[in-house]
């Protein structure tokens, strides 16, 4: 525990001495305050919104686009993951088209996605599900394909139908990897959150982002980043304890 918090603190070095050169050097002009906005006035900036509930407004609707987007990935990629993880030789004639969608960049998509569901709401939801989709199904897809033969040897040396085999041995064994593809996929998710949101939004931490740089609020422009960025580590930590825990709890299983 204590190498653990030793290891976030040279995290958290870095940073004291970047907001130390960041506060002086804007202090004493080394930079236009234009490009690079002094710390205290993107703390001013800050305050301001919270009091009159804009940042809240926008980050509570970024955090509902993000939550059913990736609602939906996880309804799609998990299923469908561990249906051809299971059954690798369908998956053989699905693979191209998977490969053809994981290689073309979400954004790329923009044009068509618009034409097809328009500028509400579903278009933001669709970008942010084909950003996170990936990361999820290509790990279920590893987890499942990838359980350890032997495992199931023993399996079937105990006469194990194949359900139970799936069921009990097969898909315990691919949570870890599950776990792993879901903090992958939300981190993607907000990844495309500021490209779902330059889609005609009125909402959200992407919109306050471009609403300011249109009317060159760069202090504004630096806050959304910052508040996207602490989101985004917050989600991650959330899900790398969950997996962290779910591992120590397996390996003290398998002490015992």
């Amino acid at each position: 525990m204590d190498r653990l918090k030793r290891e976030k603190l040279k995290g958290m070095y870095l940073i004291a001495v970047i907001l130390i050169v960041w506060t002086v050097g804007s202090h004493y002009n080394l930079w236009n305050s234009y490009i690079i906005p002094a710390p205290s006035k993107i703390v001013s900036s800050f305050v301001k919104l919270v009091e009159n509930g804009k940042l809240i407004r926008h980050i509570g609707i970024s955090l509902r686009r993000i939550f059913i987007g990736f609602s939906i990935t996880v309804f799609l990629a998990v299923p469908l993951g561990i249906f051809f993880g299971a059954f690798t030789n369908i998956y053989a004639y699905f693979k191209s088209i998977f490969e053809f969608f994981r290689h073309t960049p979400p954004l790329a998509l923009i044009p068509m996605i618009i034409l097809w569901f328009g500028i509400g709401e579903t278009s933001k939801i669709v970008i942010i599900v084909l950003a996170s989709f990936f990361p999820v199904f290509l790990n279920v897809l590893k987890g499942v394909g990838g359980c350890d033969k032997k495992y199931i040897e023993v399996g079937k040396v105990f006469d194990m139908s194949q359900k139970d085999i799936f069921l009990k041995i097969i898909l315990p064994n691919s949570v870890p990897d599950i776990l792993i593809g879901l903090k992958l996929g939300i981190g993607y998710s907000w990844r495309a959150i500021i490209g779902a949101e330059l889609i005609a939004a009125s909402s959200g931490i992407g919109y306050l982002i471009l609403d300011a740089q249109q009317i060159s609020r760069s202090d504004i422009v630096m806050l959304g980043i910052i508040v996207i960025g602490t989101l985004g580590i917050i989600t991650d930590n959330i899900f790398s304890k969950a997996v962290s825990a779910y591992i120590k709890r397996k390996q003290g299983d398998y002490v015992e």
